[in-house]
């Protein structure tokens, strides 16, 4: 960011910073920590309970925190996350695209093409729709900004999952290098987090479709072990902040070395 945002004692100090996902796994802990790092967080998902229960429990810490229920395959609650971050917090610094959702266990042919339609319209879709209305807000305010796109192993290589999440996880990737290069000289970094396997909600529901993976999944990452949400929050931190300031069009591994070989 081009004020210099982080360059404090706090990694974010200063910064607003949106964050759809955010009711649980890896962007609920990314609330957590990046208000702990002194950003004022708004926080998009649809579940409304239990994102004001973590706005809650943020305030109580003496953290800032705005809850803007919405879905992000909705362009106009994607738009409206960010206008009630400028109405709130007067201002839109960064932006962790980290909504999700994905399957597992069903060869190609045998997808039902709603199944393929969600999984596009979440991962892809949602994306697209909260870059479209994050980078307008960073152009009309001149001050740039970065963004963050939760990205995957299934972005770079076929890993098991269902193909249209491997297929809309390489849309991310593409996606963001093209918003990186398109706006680079107005002072906005766009990066994708590949992220492998990771202990949240959304991994136990595809394990539990298929806990055979489970051992594949392990096995692949170089550490033998899945990631904890925060281990990948504090990847989303760095990027967004301005000690990342020369960082942009990245697709960066955080997969316990999943992709190192």
């Amino acid at each position: 960011m081009r004020d210099g945002l982080g360059a404090g004692r706090d990694l974010l100090g200063g910064a607003t910073v949106m964050i759809t996902g955010a009711s649980s796994g890896i962007g609920a802990a990314a609330a957590r920590l990046f208000a702990a790092e002194g950003a004022a967080v708004v926080l998009m998902a649809r579940r409304q309970e239990r994102l004001r229960a973590l706005v809650g429990e943020i305030t109580a810490g003496g953290g800032r925190a705005l809850a803007v229920p919405g879905d992000v395959t909705v362009a106009e609650d994607a738009a409206r996350a960010v206008k009630e971050a400028v109405n709130v917090f007067g201002r839109l610094d960064a932006a962790f695209n980290n909504a999700g959702w994905a399957t597992a266990g069903t060869r190609l042919h045998e997808t039902d093409d709603e199944v393929f339609a969600r999984i596009v319209e979440v991962n892809l879709r949602g994306a697209w729709n909260c870059l479209k209305a994050q980078i307008t807000q960073m152009l009309e305010s001149g001050r740039g900004g970065a963004i963050v796109n939760t990205a995957s192993v299934a972005g770079v290589v076929a890993t098991g999952a269902a193909a249209p999440y491997v297929a809309a996880k390489h849309g991310v990737i593409g996606l963001t290098r093209a918003a990186a290069e398109e706006y680079g000289r107005q002072g906005i970094r766009v990066n994708a987090l590949v992220v492998g396997s990771t202990r949240t909600e959304l991994m136990d529901d595809v394990l539990t479709q298929v806990p055979a993976l489970e051992e594949s999944f392990v096995a692949r990452s170089a550490q033998k072990r899945m990631a904890r949400p925060e281990e990948v929050a504090q990847a989303a931190a760095w990027l967004c902040s301005a000690r990342a300031s020369f960082v942009t069009g990245a697709a960066m591994a955080v997969d316990g070395g999943w992709t190192a070989a």
